[in-house]
């Protein structure tokens, strides 16, 4: 087992920055990427972005290309995400994932997922 957990998250401003971390335990041999996806009641978990575990490569959806960015300190087996240039519609539920495959744009590959944070953007 893979275990996620989330922290960060919180009420920004337009214009401002977030940044959201995923500590990454457990069976960590099985994973081939962690990355985030976001919720917002009544839709679908959105693909945010994804960063590959053995070399570092970054993917992301085409809304926050540009403005996110994902990194990881390798010692700590923590994942960051970077938000950049926030606004209202990036009001959501952010979810840590484990992907245990390697396609990253839909939920179909996500074998682990973090407890969600929640990300408010307003004035």
């Amino acid at each position: 087992q893979v275990q996620l957990v989330e922290s960060g998250g919180g009420l920004v401003q337009p214009g401002g920055s977030l940044r959201l971390s995923c500590a990454v335990s457990g069976r960590t041999v099985s994973l081939n990427a962690v990355g985030w996806f976001r919720q917002v009641p009544g839709k679908e978990r959105e693909f945010v972005g994804a960063m590959t575990w053995s070399d570092g490569g970054t993917y992301f959806g085409d809304a926050v290309k540009g403005r996110f960015a994902i990194s990881r300190d390798k010692s700590k087996n923590t994942w960051c995400l970077q938000m950049n240039s926030l606004q209202p519609e990036d009001t959501a539920i952010y979810y840590c994932a484990g992907y245990t495959g390697s396609y990253y744009h839909t939920t179909q590959f996500v074998g682990f997922w973090g407890q969600g944070s929640q990300v408010t953007v307003s004035s």
